[in-house]
């Protein structure tokens, strides 16, 4: 996940500021007035506003599962217009008279539903829609959302900075997480509901659009633009769909172990694109091992030209934001398409499964390659008697301090206090028994635990409590 350059170097001089800025999670957004028939104020066979994170309770939606998104999308940098069209596949979990969608901003001009036209209201970050024709529950529908106007990305300079569709000079920096995919596309915005995706992405001609998966097509199109098409196969949360554009220098082929492997940088950056194609093929092969199977058919990762200052593990396409990454940020976002992407969270309560699992695998690849062990890692964080991750307990992420440095570094440290319990040939098969039981899927807290103590025959929940949901400085 996110992950800052200057985190890392805090990270190894044992600095006790935060590698990620916290965020609340959450974007407050004036309310948007729509076009349609206003949905009734209440209604028992209307889907839920939000799918169910307490934490964060207008985020996704509920009364529908999403299996499948088709996004058809046109922008012009000079004058950050965007053109959409995105094509929802979905079955309804519950009889449905009416539904949301997570869409920011951009103008809606017509929804239909199942072909025919649905009525629609905004009320801030919420599309309401109206089907012609009630749902009945288990029932497959398609919905189609035509709409435009100027991406506005997320900005909270106190948390996580800007996110979302963010315009740059040649293009746009697509980075979404936690809630910013739906700053370009109408969807269901939780980590929670996964999907396949395809994407048609239509730029100028002398751009690259950049999108999860493998490129099925570049096309011309009228008036001096191309099309390119992309197909992510696998089921991929919304925040880590993306849709990077711009001028790009590209390295393509495959990694040692057979994966396709592109690379793409500004040219601001050229001198980073042999050791990014490298490095991210080394990776990859190297965490197949230790993890398990590779779960995508495509890997490699994205130095844009626009300043985050952090990293996002985007399925198949990590984005760099602004700087040349070393080593162990390729390794964190690499580790993340293991834990993250293709195992992932169903509450973000739980985000110490992607960051906690992603900063130990930094600590591995450290060991792997001659630098400090994972344990003389551990001991170095552990000496800092007054960091403030023992306050901040990170097996509960909290909604207002989401990427706090203490469930990205505290929860590597748990891995390393399980690997000691439960010894090296336990604590691997664990790791890889993990990705493999819950490939494409989603999962939890107690699930992991249970499955620690199940392949290890021991009683963990005295390690666990103490390292993931105490206040305080555990004991060695």
């Amino acid at each position: 996940m996110r992950f800052t350059r200057q985190a890392t170097a805090a990270l190894l001089a044992l600095l006790t500021l935060p590698a990620c800025a916290p965020s609340d999670g959450a974007a407050a957004t004036p309310a948007a007035s729509g076009k349609g028939t206003p949905a009734p104020v209440a209604d028992a066979g209307a889907g839920a506003p939000g799918i169910g994170d307490a934490d964060f309770p207008l985020d996704g939606n509920g009364g529908y599962d999403v299996g499948h998104y088709d996004v058809t999308i046109g922008y012009t940098p000079a004058t950050k217009h965007l053109d959409g069209v995105t094509t929802i596949d979905a079955t309804a979990t519950q009889p449905l008279s009416r539904f949301n969608l997570d869409l920011r901003g951009l103008e809606v001009s017509e929804v239909t539903v199942d072909g025919a036209k649905a009525g629609f209201d905004r009320r801030r970050d919420e599309l309401v829609i109206t089907p012609a024709t009630a749902l009945a529950k288990g029932a497959r529908f398609t919905v189609k959302v035509t709409y435009a106007g100027e991406p506005k990305p997320v900005k909270d300079p106190s948390n996580l900075g800007t996110y979302g569709f963010i315009p740059t000079t040649d293009g746009a920096f697509v980075a979404s997480e936690p809630s910013g995919s739906k700053t370009w596309f109408p969807n269901n915005d939780h980590p929670a509901d996964k999907a396949t995706f395809d994407f048609r992405i239509t730029v100028p001609r002398g751009l690259t659009a950049l999108a999860n998966g493998e490129l099925t097509g570049k096309t011309a199109a009228p008036g001096g633009r191309t099309t390119f098409t992309w197909r992510e196969t696998h089921p991929m949360v919304t925040y880590l769909a993306t849709a990077t554009l711009g001028k790009f220098e590209l390295r393509q082929g495959r990694t040692a172990g057979g994966i396709p492997n592109l690379a793409a940088v500004d040219p601001a950056y050229h001198d980073a694109l042999g050791k990014l194609y490298r490095v991210s093929g080394e990776v990859t092969d190297y965490w197949s091992k230790v993890f398990g199977p590779y779960p995508f058919s495509a890997t490699g990762g994205v130095v844009d030209n626009f300043s985050a200052g952090y990293a996002l593990e985007n399925q198949t396409k990590p984005m760099y934001g602004g700087f040349d990454p070393d080593t162990s940020i390729i390794a964190h976002e690499l580790a993340h398409q293991w834990f993250g992407d293709s195992v992932s969270i169903e509450r973000w309560k739980d985000l110490w499964l992607n960051e906690g699992f992603a900063t130990y695998a930094e600590w591995l690849w450290s060991e792997h390659t001659g630098g400090a062990t994972a344990e003389a890692m551990f001991r170095r964080q552990y000496a800092a008697k007054n960091d403030p991750i023992w306050k901040y307990p990170p097996g509960r992420a909290k909604p207002g301090d989401l990427f706090n440095q203490s469930v990205y570094r505290r929860g590597a440290m748990t891995l390393q206090v399980l690997r000691r319990a439960v010894g090296d040939e336990t604590f691997f098969k664990l790791l890889r028994t993990w990705v493999a039981d819950h490939k494409y899927g989603n999962a939890t807290t107690p699930e992991f635990i249970a499955l620690a103590e199940r392949l290890s025959g021991k009683q963990l929940d005295t390690l666990f409590d103490a390292w993931l949901f105490q206040p305080s400085r555990p004991e060695v």
